[in-house]
């Protein structure tokens, strides 16, 4: 990958920006969203009614094998792309602890922060800074920390906090517990759609998981100017969201119109990505989705990255028995074709019954970790 576009999507958290979250009442030019991109689309009034349509599945019952459950969950993925998850098995003081420390850490002075510092690496963007930079020059009003999970090579222990220390046990520890869940969850929706288990399992066993630790600060003046995230889908396979706090800012899209999704306390909201939208064919859809800051209160967010492939290739399931609706590609390849649209518009999806043409979404969009080189 050349430098500058490493450059795109990774940026250093300086004393300015610092002092930009410490709530300036000067909101540098580089966070300045146009009006078109930070509030482009209707937005669904956030009340009850609006609410009761956002899914919301019980792991519990999908673990009894609730053929109801399973068909509510195979009908998030469908019609949302999304769902909130309560009732899961992960264990509540791993829950606990990563979100000590994850709340310590970003309590941090700016320097020791700065000590675990972005890495531009062959094989990604692990450590603390701004977590985007899109084409458009423009940086999410946020601060991020990075960090590849597994396999464990895939770590950069260089990167991983010291402070507190008790963070890299707690990471360590909520990775098995994200692998843990994101198994179920996977064995689940092959049931709904009518493949062994293991077929989805097996995309997943040994590929790529990582993790970013995200702390959107309120915007005290202007909230309305920048972004935390800007519109995208999730690149990768499947996303599972721990939020710290009760916090609104998540919005998905649903033909064509914004979804406020509320915090629910003690869930993870699990997102479907372009890769498992590929995995079934088009049967689940990965959902555009983004993340505007509040004026008052700070946001935080665990998010783990699940990637996935079928044997090297991003393909559609070969066991769903049906004609393919995207093109065979492989992982690298899929790839490098995400990373050549960072300067205009991002690739969601091949498709071969339209001579590899591409379904483009808006400029303002980026996939999720793209940065990422599968080793499949």
């Amino acid at each position: 990958m050349e430098a500058s576009t490493k450059n795109m999507l990774r940026d250093e958290i300086t004393d300015a920006t610092a002092a930009a979250f410490a709530g300036t009442t000067v909101i540098p030019d580089r966070y300045v969203w146009s009006d078109e991109i930070a509030r482009e689309g209707a937005v669904v009034a956030c009340d009850e009614e609006s609410c009761k349509l956002i899914p919301i599945l019980d792991m519990a019952s999908l673990l009894d094998g609730s053929q109801e459950e399973i068909g509510k969950l195979g009908s998030a993925c469908r019609g949302w792309g999304f769902f909130q998850l309560k009732n899961h098995c992960v264990d509540k003081t791993v829950l606990e602890r990563v979100k000590d420390n994850t709340l310590e850490f970003f309590k941090l002075p700016l320097e020791k922060k700065k000590e675990v510092a972005i890495v531009n690496a062959e094989d990604g963007f692990q450590g603390f800074g701004h977590h985007f930079n899109t084409s458009t020059g423009k940086l999410d009003w946020a601060e991020s920390l990075l960090l590849g999970l597994q396999p464990v090579e895939h770590r950069n222990m260089d990167i991983w906090p010291t402070h507190p220390p008790t963070f890299r046990e707690a990471a360590e520890r909520y990775s098995m517990e994200m692998t843990k869940l994101t198994s179920l969850l996977m064995a689940s929706m092959a049931i709904d759609l009518g493949v062994k288990p293991e077929t989805l399992l097996e995309t997943i066993q040994g590929k790529l998981q990582n993790m970013v630790f995200h702390h959107y600060p309120p915007c005290r003046h202007d909230a309305d100017k920048v972004m935390g995230i800007p519109s995208h889908t999730d690149g990768l396979c499947l996303t599972v969201v721990l939020e710290l706090d009760t916090t609104p800012g998540l919005q998905v899209k649903k033909e064509g119109r914004w979804f406020p999704v509320r915090p629910l306390p003690g869930s993870f909201t699990v997102f479907v990505g372009d890769i498992l939208e590929v995995l079934t064919n088009g049967k689940y859809k990965s959902v555009e989705h983004r993340v505007l800051v509040d004026a008052e209160r700070d946001r935080v967010t665990v998010a783990t990255f699940q990637d996935a492939c079928v044997a090297g290739m991003v393909k559609p399931l070969p066991e769903l028995g049906e004609e393919a609706r995207y093109e065979s590609i492989g992982k690298l390849d899929y790839t490098h074709r995400q990373f050549s649209f960072l300067s205009s518009v991002v690739m969601k999806m091949y498709t071969s019954s339209m001579s590899l043409g591409i379904v483009l979404l808006h400029s303002t969009i980026l996939m999720h970790y793209i940065w990422t080189i599968s080793k499949c």
